[in-house]
């Protein structure tokens, strides 16, 4: 059993049957009435992401996800196989399990596949991946005053905003946590 005044981001615990990892944790004290922790959850299985308040010193019990490095190796209509690095074993896991990391995953990458109880249940991808861009808009010379951006479409079929200056067949690095665009490579 965890206490909420413990929470701290990446602990994962069990809310109501399910498995949540917390992103965010602020204990408040106000000056009048009992003290309570604000957290942000994301749910390891959905991906959905939860702001709840908790009562301050509120018990739970701390699930035990295990990271596994895996190489993700192809997909087979929703079906997504994975091997494990160490042992060569291969999992599946389909396209509900893994939410939004299908859109920056490409054949023979690594990732963290998350196990609880010996279960496969998500996966963690990395803070940055670097993608080519295959379609974009063309930039227009002289249109930098504002800082626009463009959609830019991924080679993994994603779709993420990009400066005007970007072109098809430039490679950029994109943040996986907020979906943003950080750099040309």
């Amino acid at each position: 059993m965890i206490s909420t005044n413990d929470f701290r981001p990446g602990i994962t615990v069990e809310v109501d049957g399910e498995i949540w990892m917390v992103v965010e944790a602020q204990h408040v004290k106000p000056g009048k009435g009992s003290a309570f922790v604000r957290t942000r959850l994301k749910n390891v299985k959905t991906g959905a992401v939860l702001d709840r308040t908790f009562p301050a010193g509120e018990r739970f019990p701390q699930a035990h996800v295990e990271r596994r490095e895996m190489q993700y190796l192809y997909s087979l209509g929703d079906q997504y196989f994975f091997m494990d690095t160490g042992t060569y074993d291969q999992i599946q896991l389909d396209r509900g399990q893994l939410g939004d990391a299908t859109l920056y995953m490409k054949e023979n990458c690594i990732v963290y596949v998350l196990m609880h109880e010996g279960t496969p249940i998500g996966v963690d991808l990395p803070n940055f991946v670097e993608l080519e861009v295959v379609e974009t808009e063309p930039g227009v010379k002289g249109d930098t005053a504002t800082g626009g951006t463009k959609p830019a479409r991924l080679e993994t079929g994603a779709v993420v905003k990009v400066p005007l200056f970007v072109e098809a067949g430039d490679v950029i690095r994109v943040d996986t946590r907020t979906h943003q665009y950080l750099e040309r490579v």
